[in-house]
């Protein structure tokens, strides 16, 4: 690899990989150029479709408020506030004289529904909907608008909790999108004393390369011990790796669910072998769970349904919705929940000291929950009252949530699944392996890893695997796809994926790419084998991804 102006790649060992992308980009823009070929991107999570009828219904609202806001005051360039009173039968009779129009349907039925579903009266929940949209005020409550946080609630709970709930009630803080669920998550949780500079965490690996790197900066320092999840157990938590939890110096434990880049779900029994030992080991235990692509797996439910009184559960509507430009997110915590117990049991300094932060919000500053701590850190507390997720973005969230209500038989979830695992099928037949790989059940297939020594060892055995160790660096891989094939794929050691895998987004590109990208990887796996039988004087031969003839017998993955 000498010919490509790059430094070492031991000066690439340390980059985040959504870093090394902007290098492997430019390479494969100028491979692209020089060979003809088209340049493919599947180093990236952003979908290639796009929810259209709650867009549909939000620009359709739009216009309304906007009818609504003339209504009440109607000068060149300026309108008013919309007002509440009746406003309910004025959408009906807007709706009514647009029936053509795409999104009045979805508009026409949600109203009903969420009057029916929720009890709302109805001019105040369509005012909420038409004033938000026009964004005239700010976000009151900050931390997420009445009638909104009931509607995603009863989401989260399709979503995550496979609309088998455990109980209570989740509060709810709207954020821009999962990355500012993190950021306000750690932030608060250090603010509080629930976590302190040097305290030791768990993460989840592999993982979201971000969670790996947040803890190391100095606003934290936490020491972290990973709970590994290795492919050949389907990505799933040993019993001995879980044991690591009942070690109380574990504050916390933070993972992705299903896995990024593993795109695994936790197992039941897995799962099951967690709350058994929180409940009876680990009671103290806080627990972070990312479940962005939770939606992606049938019958998912996501570890804040199972313990719910020790879990921040994070979601973004960026990957099911195709939104990820909106920055629609949520963290929820039960009304029920440890950290609030925890900042109850806080010695006198501590909480005369974090009555002092919080003393200008409320009378009551102790008795302030630890969720609404968190909009108020998000703001630096001094600014809490312009605090909340923008109004417009709350009302396509609310509408995002409505939609799949109304979508009684998921046909819009199951076209979304469908697209991923046709795309991962599509990549597997390109390298050439058991085509029931990728079909576990729990798969989401949203990314998928691609692991060049697994394969090795298990096929040609250790003696190829350790050449190919001994005479390449792991970045090897995606710094050739990306000058030989113009392909961007992710290293997978940046997520603590094993060194010698990639990571292929299957949400990202059309549908007819997605073999070529499988026969691109095998290539590069078959450049390796030629040169160890060449230096073994065995000569040149056919050789195509290392599987047998007889095809993967290990557990699909």
């Amino acid at each position: 690899m000498n010919d490509i102006s790059v430094p070492s790649f031991e000066a690439y060992e340390k980059l985040s990989p959504f870093e090394i992308k902007d290098k492997l980009i430019e390479l494969a823009k100028d491979s692209s150029k020089k060979a003809a070929l088209v340049m493919l991107n599947a180093g990236r999570g952003n979908p290639n479709w796009v929810s259209t009828t709650p867009r549909d219904a939000f620009f359709l609202l739009g216009q309304f408020a906007m009818e609504e806001s003339r209504r009440v005051m109607n000068k060149p360039n300026m309108g008013g506030m919309p007002q509440p009173a009746g406003v309910a039968g004025r959408l009906e009779q807007f709706l009514k004289s647009h029936h053509d129009t795409p999104g009045a349907d979805m508009l026409t039925a949600m109203v009903p529904l969420a009057v029916s579903r929720f009890g709302f009266e109805p001019d105040a929940f369509v005012h909420e909907l038409v004033d938000s949209i026009v964004g005239d005020n700010y976000p009151v409550p900050d931390r997420m608008l009445r009638h909104a946080e009931k509607i995603v609630h009863e989401y989260l709970i399709w979503a995550m909790c496979d609309s088998k709930p455990p109980g209570g009630q989740f509060d709810l803080f709207a954020v821009e999108g999962g990355t500012a669920a993190m950021c306000y998550t750690f932030k608060s949780l250090i603010q509080n004393h629930i976590l302190h500079k040097g305290d030791t965490i768990a993460l989840g690996t592999p993982i979201f390369t971000p969670y790996l790197e947040i803890p190391h900066l100095n606003d934290y320092e936490f020491n972290v011990v990973s709970i590994r999840a290795p492919q050949e157990i389907l990505f799933q938590y040993s019993d001995e790796e879980l044991k690591k939890l009942e070690d109380p110096k574990v504050k916390a434990f933070f993972l992705v669910n299903p896995g990024n880049p593993s795109s695994a779900a936790i197992m039941p029994e897995v799962s099951q072998k967690i709350v058994k030992l929180v409940k009876e080991k680990r009671p103290d235990l806080l627990i972070l769970t990312d479940d962005v692509y939770g939606t992606f797996v049938p019958n998912f439910r996501s570890l804040m349904a199972e313990l719910p009184r020790n879990t921040i559960g994070v979601y973004s509507y960026s990957k099911y919705f195709g939104c990820t430009g909106w920055r629609l997110g949520v963290i929820a915590l039960h009304e029920d929940n440890i950290i609030d117990e925890m900042i109850k049991k806080h010695p006198k300094d501590v909480t005369d000291q974090l009555n002092k932060r919080y003393g200008s919000l409320t009378l009551k500053p102790a008795e302030m929950k630890f969720i609404d701590r968190m909009v108020a850190d998000s703001r630096d507390v001094a600014l809490n009252h312009t605090a909340g997720l923008s109004l417009p973005q709350q009302v396509q969230m609310t509408l995002f949530s409505l939609f799949q209500m109304l979508d009684k038989d998921e046909t819009y979830r199951k076209a979304t699944m469908e697209i991923c695992h046709r795309r991962a099928a599509a990549t597997v037949e390109g390298l050439g392996v058991d085509p029931k790989t990728g079909t576990n059940p729990l798969y989401a297939a949203y990314y998928g890893l691609i692991d060049f020594e697994f394969w090795l060892k298990k096929y040609l055995g250790e003696d190829v695997a350790a050449f190919v160790r001994q005479h390449y660096h792991p970045l090897d891989i995606v710094f050739r796809l990306a000058r030989e094939h113009a392909l961007v794929l992710l290293n997978g050691g940046g997520f603590e994926a094993p060194d010698w895998s990639v990571r292929v987004s299957f949400a990202n590109l059309p549908d007819d790419v997605y073999d070529d990208i499988g026969r691109m990887v095998r290539s590069i796996a078959a450049a390796y084998v030629e040169a160890y039988r060449f230096s073994k004087g065995q000569g040149a031969s056919a050789t195509t991804f290392p599987v047998g003839k007889e095809g993967a017998k290990e557990p699909a993955k």
